[in-house]
């Protein structure tokens, strides 16, 4: 953020900021959204949903191959190294030629387009702008010795046509106001998705006779640590694999009016390239791991363009068992960790164990469940019979997500101090919460009438552990834990029913009497079937029918399917408290529950789609 706005912000000291930006990605690495607004977003429009609202001037992507081989290329920090990408496109004839042939087949007209070509270095740009003016398109050169007159002259010149090309380096990312601009030529290879689509913003913004936008990006040979699919995804909105059919498919779903077309060569060489990623293996994560030298995950993660599940892809995985592989941890000595003050790791076996578990917690998405845990895996941490009521809360779920049996321990107590002391397992907790809050989809509100005390929110996530430790359903006290498979769990300290149920039943794991018919009717309708013993006059169908006079609640979990691609549990929704609308039949008994806030949007869509 500019300094004048800092200085406005701090002198006006406002109560409510409300921050709108089309560059939430920033080049400069600030990440305002963090700095200004708690790292939360209300609402956001990303380019796929601009062009489908027909907010933004529809594109022609090109991809085209150069013939240029970058695999020997060194790769610093995530980057190609500038001067090496410089000495292989500066005074390359043959790759300026093809430029100049593919612009002129694509482009409508060289002599009318507006255009900007984004270089690796300032010798380039200005070989480039030489080049096409040999060839007759009148271009110039700016960077960033350019003084403020002359870029805008420049800038006024290609909005009047007196010149139909500025080639320019680490300028135009962001802040330029020319919207006449139709064509963009991507001339060295971007891996950051911040920066490709603040490139390709700059030819997006519409325009009087601005039809589409025309964006020709030259593809070479890459290395293998070089990812296309970062560009494509921020471009599309798909998956990975999703984005492998769509190169192989020719991008058939696109946004009204736009296209992505990549030359036989050009796809060959993004295929493989994405392939390559979807088969990232643990060594390769490993060595990319090492060479961006991050030791923080949200660092690493911003950094690389990977998501947290491309780390926990299982419970063999954790970050700070990546860190080890990678070389940028060590272990303390004993004496290193007397003289350092810090907690001497106590066991590489029983360390292994608790980073195994890290996984479990990549699903926690509301902020006082992340600010909880956190504190309690601080070393100043208070005793449980210190802690508030929601915090002793807090400190079961989290205990019961590491050790579902209880672990062996008397006491909470026992099992956090143990937990304190593996100080990379503490860390690597609060970096994962504080990275699920930062993604959380939903926003979460509190249980209502009867539950206020329990601190599970309504369309936050969670494990069925967390659940059941948070309704009083085992305890270390009573000697029962809270290993739990069924769909219904009955807690009585809190009256309350857990329904837990999966939308997408797995065959091989249901036999024919437990496929129950689970479905959404409406945001706020339910159908759900009882388990097959239960009929309407047996204790529990009397619950279930007759609430009011059995004073007990009930909450629905879903999730889609039990364990997700890779094989980890998937986590479940809230829905929140329901009400009785209907039933018929018995043994399973179908009721219909009205739930007392609408179900999300894309807990719905799921949930709507299994009745089809």
């Amino acid at each position: 953020m500019a300094p004048t706005y800092r200085r406005l912000l701090d002198h006006l000291q406002p109560q409510q900021l409300l921050g709108l930006t089309a560059t939430p990605e920033r080049g400069d690495g600030v990440d305002v959204a963090k700095q200004f607004f708690d790292g939360r977003t209300a609402s956001e429009l990303r380019l796929w949903d601009a062009l489908d609202a027909d907010l933004l001037v529809p594109f022609h992507y090109f991809g085209v191959s150069d013939d240029v081989d970058l695999s020997q290329v060194e790769w610093k920090r995530g980057n190609y190294d500038t001067a090496q990408l410089n000495n292989l496109y500066t005074g390359n004839d043959a790759r300026a030629a093809k430029v100049i042939r593919e612009l002129r087949d694509k482009a409508t007209s060289t002599d009318q387009m507006r255009a900007i070509g984004f270089c690796v270095s300032v010798q380039h740009a200005h070989y480039m702008a030489e080049v096409f003016n040999r060839a007759g398109i009148a271009s110039v050169a700016v960077d960033g010795s350019t003084d403020d007159a002359t870029r805008a002259a420049a800038l006024e010149r290609l909005r009047r046509r007196e010149i139909n090309c500025i080639f320019a380096v680490d300028l135009f990312n962001e802040g330029l106001d020319l919207p006449q601009v139709d064509t963009i030529l991507l001339l060295r290879p971007t891996q950051s998705a911040t920066i490709f689509l603040q490139q390709l913003g700059r030819g997006l913004r519409r325009a009087e006779g601005k039809a589409v936008l025309t964006v020709m990006d030259f593809i070479g040979q890459q290395r293998r640590e070089f990812r296309f699919d970062l560009r494509y995804r921020a471009l599309t909105g798909y998956g990975r694999k999703e984005l492998e059919r769509a190169v192989e498919d020719e991008f058939p779903y696109l946004p009204s009016g736009s296209q992505i077309v990549l030359d036989r060569v050009a796809q060959k060489v993004v295929l493989d390239n994405i392939k390559a990623q979807l088969r990232f293996n643990q060594a390769q994560l490993v060595r990319d791991i090492a060479s961006y030298a991050e030791t923080e995950l949200e660092a690493y993660l911003e950094h690389s363009g990977n998501d947290v599940k491309s780390i926990y892809r299982s419970t063999r995985d954790s970050w700070t068992g990546y860190l080890r592989q990678a070389g940028l941890i060590e272990r303390l000595s004993p004496l290193e960790a007397a003289l350092s003050g810090r907690i001497q790791e106590l066991s590489d076996a029983d360390e292994k164990k608790l980073l195994g578990r890290m996984a479990a917690l990549i699903h926690v998405d509301d902020p006082e469940r992340a600010e909880a845990y956190s504190m309690l895996v601080g070393p100043a941490a208070p005793r449980y019979a210190e802690l508030g009521m929601r915090e002793q809360t807090f400190a079961r779920m989290l205990f019961y997500t590491l050790w579902d049996d209880g672990g062996g321990f008397k006491s909470y107590d026992a099992g956090l101090d143990y937990l304190r002391g593996y100080q990379f397992v503490c860390s690597e907790i609060r970096q994962i919460v504080k990275l699920g809050v930062a993604a959380s989809k939903h926003a979460a509100k509190g249980l209502g009438a009867g539950l206020q005390q329990v601190p599970l929110l309504s369309h936050a996530t969670y494990r069925r552990e967390e659940v059941l430790a948070a309704l009083q359903y085992g305890s270390l006290e009573l000697g029962k834990n809270v290993q739990h498979r069924e769909g219904v769990a009955w807690c009585s300290a809190t009256s309350t029913d857990a329904f837990f149920v999966t939308l997408n039943k797995d065959d091989k794991k249901h036999s024919a009497t437990t496929m129950y018919k689970d479905y959404a009717i409406s945001p706020e309708l339910f159908h759900w079937e009882s388990q097959n013993a239960t009929s309407p006059g047996s204790p529990t169908g009397r619950r279930y029918l007759d609430r009011a006079s059995h004073g007990s609640k009930i909450l629905i979990f879903t999730r889609d399917t039990a364990d997700d691609e890779t094989g980890l549990t998937v986590p479940y929704t809230c829905l929140g408290q329901v009400d009785y609308v209907q039933h018929a039949g018995e043994k399973p008994i179908a009721i219909t529950w009205k739930l007392h806030r609408p179900m999300p949007a894309d807990v719905y869509a799921t949930a709507a789609a299994v009745a089809q």
